[in-house]
């Protein structure tokens, strides 16, 4: 049986123990599962890419918020260039907006809020650029997850209708990038 590098722990079971190990990351997310009508997923290793900015909502939703693009997405937003080329993938991820007592301790009065539960409406929302695919909804394919699953058809129903309302000038994206 072959060892690694003086150890006695066996390669397989090194394997088996790496991948025990990597269930916890993955666990909640529905690998591969598509939003309805766009059939968009949510893109693995999103979470490593670079923030295009943050945002908060409050009122009903009372959230953080955090936009993340793909290199195609920030390269685009870098040099400001519009349209968004294909293959462009935003992705917002949102929290509960919680106080906190530890940053206003610090502080000297209640002002700070941190990230929370992930959010309870929709905790991953995405737009893929694909002027061909998507070509009824200027080029842009909708996802928005609740824990990895997505949301229901008529939700998506009201995503491009939305942009198209408010921000058809700028690609229908909303998020400016944050220099």
């Amino acid at each position: 049986m072959k060892r690694i590098s003086g150890s006695t722990l066996p390669v397989a079971g090194a394997a088996a123990a790496c991948l025990f190990v990597s269930i916890p990351f993955t666990a909640g997310r529905a690998a591969g599962e598509a939003s309805p009508i766009y059939g968009v997923t949510i893109p693995d290793g999103y979470r490593q890419w670079e923030v295009v900015a943050p945002s908060e909502e409050l009122g009903k939703l009372d959230e953080l918020r955090v936009i993340l693009g793909n290199p195609i997405a920030i390269d685009a937003y870098r040099k400001g260039t519009l349209p968004f080329p294909d293959g462009t993938i935003l992705v917002k991820v949102g929290w509960k907006r919680q106080p906190s007592a530890v940053d206003d301790a610090a502080l000297g009065s209640q002002q700070a809020f941190v990230p929370g539960v992930r959010s309870e409406v929709a905790d991953v929302q995405i737009m893929v650029k694909d002027s061909k695919k998507y070509a009824s909804t200027a080029g842009w394919g909708f996802g928005k997850f609740l824990e990895g699953k997505p949301l229901d058809k008529a939700t998506h129903e009201a995503c491009f209708a939305c942009h198209a309302a408010h921000v058809a000038a700028h690609d229908f994206v909303f998020t400016r990038y944050a220099r």
